[in-house]
Formats: structure tokens, C-alpha cells, sequence
């Protein structure tokens, strides 16, 4: 495990804690996406876009990432 760990982290040129820190950014945008559309789904006139914005926005983010390490 800890091989293949350092092995996607020279992939993807980062040092354990700028992964780390990446990772919870994510992670951090996700629940709080999902925070956004459980609220939406009690009251449909809450974060009528906001969810998917999030998403749309999080998309984009992680494919940038992916691309420039092709």
C-alpha cells in the first residue's frame, strides 16, 4: 500500500501533505455539496442551482488536475 501511495504521488507531482491538503479541499466541497441538496430536496426554493454548480465546479477542478498529469 504504501508504495502504491508514493507511486500516485510522484504521478501526480505532489508531496504527501500538498495531496493531503487537496484531497480534504475536495472532500470539504463534496459534503458540502451534499449539504446543499439535502437541503434543497426538504425545501426545493433552497440552493435551487447551488448542488449543481458545486458539482459542474468540482468536475472541472478534478479534470484540470488529471489532464495536466497525462
Amino acid at each position: 500500500m504504501i508504495k502504491k501511495s508514493q507511486q500516485h504521488l510522484e504521478k501526480n507531482n505532489e508531496s504527501y501533505f500538498e495531496h493531503m491538503g487537496i484531497a480534504l479541499k475536495i472532500s470539504f466541497d463534496l459534503i458540502l455539496g451534499a449539504y446543499m441538496a439535502f437541503m434543497h430536496a426538504l425545501i426545493p426554493s433552497l440552493f435551487t442551482t447551488s448542488a449543481s454548480n458545486k458539482i459542474k465546479k468540482l468536475y472541472s477542478f478534478v479534470e484540470s488536475r488529471n489532464n495536466n498529469y497525462k
